[in-house]
């Protein structure tokens, strides 16, 4: 793995040594642990004052405007300004969501295409789409066939890694984007398209040794489809699994015990598998990719989990240094239109000869270029996609969440007369992973620190009226205001008697104000001696029968197209709890017009 922007990577690696490009280079006569402390305090500083007036709010009637709102930001990071290059690029690609009034906060992974070149390629939506204020739904303009579909391929995944797959043209030009895009060389990495995460998990704990190599290592702070895959995978061949554990309630990774695990003296050399995320999708934590490197040195084999990484974050300069055995990415076709698309396990060609003959094959996929009535070839001219309704919660999205939203599916494809420029080759415009290439590492990590942090401050802001110095309304699980956390967040809502709001009636009143957001189960939770007594109050055991203590939070993710009209959105609907009466108010307005009852 080799990165196309080391300069600008070392700007932004995963270390809190580095230095945030957001506020400037450091003084060259300082040191570069008091520059980086120094760094962190004006940049948390600056966060605290971008919100004006400094105070809390008991009423949702009185937070300050959007237009105030986003002016209070700029002034106290005027640097935030350097990235409306991200908010013209929404406005012109991805118009649907202004046009909905729809925020999308509840998307994990790459977008392939922008909603524009679905109006590209189809005439009749531009003019209705043009002529009204209302948006006009996909399926009310004339469709032709998918654009691209799967289908399962019947193959084992030694075989394919070894042999090839064999690959139509479509999959040979699409895999050659997608390894670009990750940052990762054809000549060292094969790459395997799956349906979803889990099926790559799946796959790849099939084939993986496990009777030689009996241990399974994850680093997850949450509840996960995909995981507890490859677990069950891993045991029915007789692995040992193991979990970190996460301090509660900053869900910091308890550093003492996974080195223990790591560098255990007492195994053999060959470890396993160490299953690695560099941060959480749900909770935001970021980990060292130096437990990459002390997982290697010790014998494991890592799988590098980037399906949770924001744009570019492959191209930090940890990565860029460092090689996994396997790497996952997961792609999606368009931003808060489309969540279907698939998975990539990407695997190192010389970590092949170590994996096993699996006797099972599903997952592996295909990708198959539709062809319409108008297409002379699959490849000559536009396809675009047939609208249908599928859940929001696809694996394929793989957010974790259990959202019960319909979606139309839409998207397309082009094929360009030009020749890509970095392999020479016809290319096919995936306009969604060349906006992120457009902005790069230093412009989208700089707006996502800026924007998750500012909403944190937000939601924080919030208290409950009449309650001494305020009931918090929102207890935040996981870092809080920090220089580096991820684009996510973990929260619930609680009442003016400190009692939780379910995060499901969290999410299915923010579905109905058009805001969609995830539902996750936090896990591993590790209590200090001192802490049972808060045990038997907030913990609660998983749905999943195994008899997990964890917490149900809502979950938000800020992606490339998020803009600050989003996140100022959800913070004027999670202040309305302010009102007591707030869920029976919402309850008898649906009933009344003859929607489905909330229920509590």
């Amino acid at each position: 793995m080799q990165s196309n922007c080391i300069g600008e990577a070392s700007r932004t690696c995963f270390n809190t040594c580095c230095v945030n490009p957001l506020l400037g280079l450091p003084d060259p006569h300082s040191s570069p642990l008091s520059t980086a402390a120094k760094t962190r305090t004006d940049f948390a500083t600056a966060i605290l004052s971008s919100i004006q007036p400094t105070t809390f709010f008991t009423n949702h009637e009185t937070l300050p405007s959007l237009t105030e709102s986003v002016a209070c930001l700029q002034n106290a990071l005027p640097q935030y300004l350097n990235t409306a290059l991200a908010d013209e690029i929404r406005a012109q690609e991805y118009r649907h969501l202004s046009l909905s009034n729809h925020v999308c906060l509840d998307y994990v992974g790459q977008g392939l295409f922008s909603y524009s070149q679905l109006q590209d390629c189809n005439p009749a939506a531009e003019i209705a789409s043009s002529s009204s204020s209302v948006a006009v739904s996909p399926s009310q303009v004339d469709m032709e066939v998918p654009f691209f579909d799967i289908s399962y391929k019947s193959v084992n995944l030694s075989s394919c890694l070894l042999h090839g797959c064999q690959d139509s043209e479509f999959e040979a030009r699409t895999r050659k984007r997608i390894l670009r895009y990750m940052n990762v060389l054809e000549e060292d990495y094969t790459l395997v398209f799956t349906a979803n995460q889990s099926s790559a998990f799946r796959l790849l704990a099939d084939s993986y040794p496990f009777m030689s190599n009996q241990n399974l290592l994850t680093v997850y702070d949450y509840e996960n489809e995909a995981v507890e895959a490859i677990i069950e995978s891993a045991r029915r061949k007789g692995a040992r699994t193991l979990s970190a554990v996460f301090s509660w309630p900053s869900f910091r990774v308890n550093s003492k015990k996974l080195r223990k695990i790591i560098v255990n003296k007492n195994k053999p050399k060959n470890r396993g598998l160490f299953v690695f995320p560099l941060q959480s999708r749900v909770t935001g934590s970021q980990y060292s990719y130096q437990w990459m490197n002390l997982a290697r040195e010790n014998g494991w084999h890592v799988l590098l989990d980037a399906c949770a990484l924001s744009a570019k974050e492959m191209e930090t300069l940890g990565l860029s240094l460092f090689h996994p055995d396997f790497l996952i990415g997961s792609f999606f076709k368009i931003f808060g239109e489309n969540p279907s698309g698939f998975c990539s396990l990407i695997v190192k060609k010389s970590s092949i000869s170590d994996l096993t003959q699996s006797s099972t094959s599903m997952g592996i996929v295909s990708l198959i270029p539709a062809k319409g009535p108008l297409q002379k070839t699959a490849f000559d001219q536009i396809i675009h996609q047939t609208p249908s309704h599928k859940d929001r919660d696809q694996e394929s999205q793989a957010n974790g969440t259990k959202s019960k939203q319909k979606q139309p599916l839409i998207s397309e494809i082009i094929e360009l007369d030009k020749k890509d420029d970095s392999s020479g080759d016809p290319g096919i415009e995936f306009r969604g992973l060349d906006h992120a290439d457009k902005l790069g590492l230093v412009l989208i990590s700089r707006r996502n620190r800026c924007l998750t942090n500012w909403l944190v401050n937000a939601l924080l802001s919030l208290r409950h009226p009449h309650s001494g110095n305020g009931i918090p309304l929102i207890r935040i699980f996981g870092p809080k205001i920090k220089l580096n956390r991820g684009a996510a967040i973990a929260f619930n809502v609680y009442d003016w008697k400190g009692e939780r709001v379910d995060p499901i009636l969290v999410q299915k009143l923010a579905d109905r104000n058009k805001i969609s957001v995830s539902c996750a189960f936090l896990k591993n939770v590790l209590l200090s001696e001192n802490s049972q007594e808060e045990k038997e109050k907030i913990l609660e055991k998983s749905k999943n029968g195994k008899g997990d203590y964890g917490i149900g939070v809502a979950s938000i993710s800020i992606g490339l197209p998020t803009n600050f009209e989003d996140v100022y959105r959800l913070w004027s609907f999670i202040s309305r709890f302010l009102d007591a009466d707030f869920v029976e108010k919402e309850r008898w307005r649906y009933t009344a017009l003859n929607q489905t009852t909330v229920e509590v």
